[in-house]
């Protein structure tokens, strides 16, 4: 019986080959791997010696070779197999061993493209793909967290059919993995814009999550290995595990707080929707603010902050219920504050990572690039022009509308959202909700703004909204009745901002 080992990562490896040993295998191996055997004391034959022809090209020729692919492909139940491999004197490989140059690894040190091709791995996929194909009689190992389990059953004499298929289903999702690293990688390098006829996009696991949105739905976290940054990679200070759905809000909440840079923010998440914005003095005058435009949804919401959490906002996050707490830093009095809530989760994020936008259709995947534009142009297009003070709110309530589920509208002023409508059918019944929310809330709307990610097509809305005391909006303009929706701003005596660029979220 015969063992191919060629890894690059050799830890624990010495372990499965005394075992191999032991039940009678002979180990052949290549030039950095056999070194390391010998050194542990265990009997290996290089490859080169078994096939005769040297390593070449400084080690990138080793194991493509007949006699090591013909002893791993041989098939014995086939009779013409066993006629051509012992006319030819091929030894059948029983076991193969591998794991692969470090690409993942090595395309984050910033290397010349010639350097970083070296990492790209040939024999060992070869290897892998081989012993996998040919799992009826030869099995693969590429997770050295597989070695003990497999040993424990090969000296029982259990080994059976269904764990080399699992093996060699690991095996070609692990070549499928590098390969598709490879791939975007080398996209990125060769700054190649356009989208290939196949694509590839590879995840690594990070968490099998209790459930997914909903308690009987699976959920799963997976890493992409070009992100380093971003909700996935965040850092779980305290409290219970992160939901499926706590990863949605909370990568939400992150996007919305990183549109305030200059000021200290807080976003409340609900749902995915933003239920609370503001901007304020402090991050705690900031939620404050944010948490009375509606105190109702607030409850059980996740927040978000753009700066560093103390002990004094601490004390007021554990006033109510909260689901989960984002922030860039803490103070550590104020991670003893939030500690004395035991379930709340206290999230550190090290920043926004952008990529694909990636939806599931039956039958396919939608992609899209992430929209990370705020407005095409500003144009003014009333009579009147907007105050300084509500210019800045338009641009305040923009930010947050981008956001928000369509059909959505944002009413602000001063820096926080006083009303959001999001999800209906309608613009004007969005526009009616946030209305009726920000003033059962206690707020005066007069001299507010209004944003609406999407144009207005009709003049229903101006009017509603000019009844509640606004002054201003912004929006995209481009509806065929632009001219009756501008008719209506001026007959109220209110400013209206084009900005060319619609914000619809589905």
């Amino acid at each position: 019986m015969r063992a191919v080992i060629s890894v690059y990562r050799k830890e624990g490896v010495e372990k499965l080959a005394k075992a191999l040993q032991r039940l009678g295998y002979e180990i052949l191996s290549t030039g950095g791997t056999a070194k390391y055997l010998r050194e542990h004391g265990i009997q290996t034959e290089e490859i080169a010696k078994v096939t005769g022809f040297p390593e070449i090209l400084n080690g990138r020729v080793k194991t493509l070779h007949p006699v090591i692919h013909g002893g791993i492909l041989y098939r014995d139940w086939i009779d013409k197999d066993r006629e051509e491999i012992e006319e030819l004197g091929i030894i059948p490989v029983d076991i193969v061993v591998v794991n692969l140059y470090p690409f993942e690894e090595m395309m984050k040190e910033n290397l010349e493209e010639e350097e970083l091709m070296e990492f790209i791995d040939i024999g060992g996929p070869s290897l892998i793909r081989a012993a996998a194909k040919n799992y009826f009689r030869v099995i693969v190992l590429v997770d050295p967290e597989d070695y003990g389990w497999v040993i424990d059953k090969l000296e029982k004499g259990e080994l059976e059919r269904k764990d080399r298929a699992y093996l060699a289903w690991k095996a070609f999702s692990h070549t499928a993995y590098y390969d598709s690293v490879i791939s975007n990688a080398l996209k990125r390098l060769f700054k190649i814009e356009e989208e290939g006829k196949e694509l590839s996009l590879p995840m690594k696991l990070g968490t099998r999550l209790r459930y997914g949105e909903n308690p009987h739905q699976r959920g799963i976290l997976y890493h992409n290995p070009f992100e380093d940054i971003g909700i996935a990679k965040s850092q779980v200070l305290q409290g219970k595990e992160m939901s499926f759905n706590n990863y949605l809000d909370a990568d939400s909440a992150v996007r919305i707080v990183l549109e305030f840079p200059n000021d200290p923010a807080c976003v409340i998440v609900k749902h995915n929707n933003p239920c609370g914005v503001a901007t304020g003095s402090d991050l705690k005058d900031a939620f404050l603010k944010a948490r009375e435009t509606d105190p109702e949804s607030a409850f059980g919401g996740i927040v978000a902050f753009n700066n560093t959490v103390n002990k004094e906002l601490a004390e007021e996050l554990t006033s109510m219920f909260l689901e989960v707490v984002i922030a860039p830093a803490y103070e550590e009095e104020a991670l003893e504050v939030l500690s004395k809530k035991k379930n709340l989760r206290v999230i550190k994020f090290l920043g926004m990572s952008y990529s694909y936008d990636i939806k599931k259709v039956s039958g396919g995947f939608l992609l899209q690039d992430e929209d990370r534009e705020l407005y095409d142009t500003l144009q003014v297009v009333t009579e009147r022009k907007p105050t300084e003070g509500e210019f800045n709110d338009l641009i305040f309530a923009w930010k947050v509308c981008k956001y928000v589920k369509s059909n959505a509208v944002v009413i602000a002023r001063g820096g926080r959202s006083l009303g959001i409508g999001s999800g209906q059918v309608s613009r004007v019944d969005s526009l009616r909700c946030a209305i009726e929310k920000a003033v059962r809330h206690g707020f005066d709307l007069k001299g507010a703004v209004l944003a609406s990610e999407a144009f207005f097509p009709f003049r229903d809305s101006i009017d509603i909204a000019a009844e509640a005391g606004i002054t201003a909006v912004i929006q995209p303009g481009g509806s065929i009745r632009d001219d009756e929706v501008l008719s209506a701003a001026n007959e109220h005596g209110m400013s209206m901002v084009f900005t060319k660029m619609r914000h619809f979220r589905h």
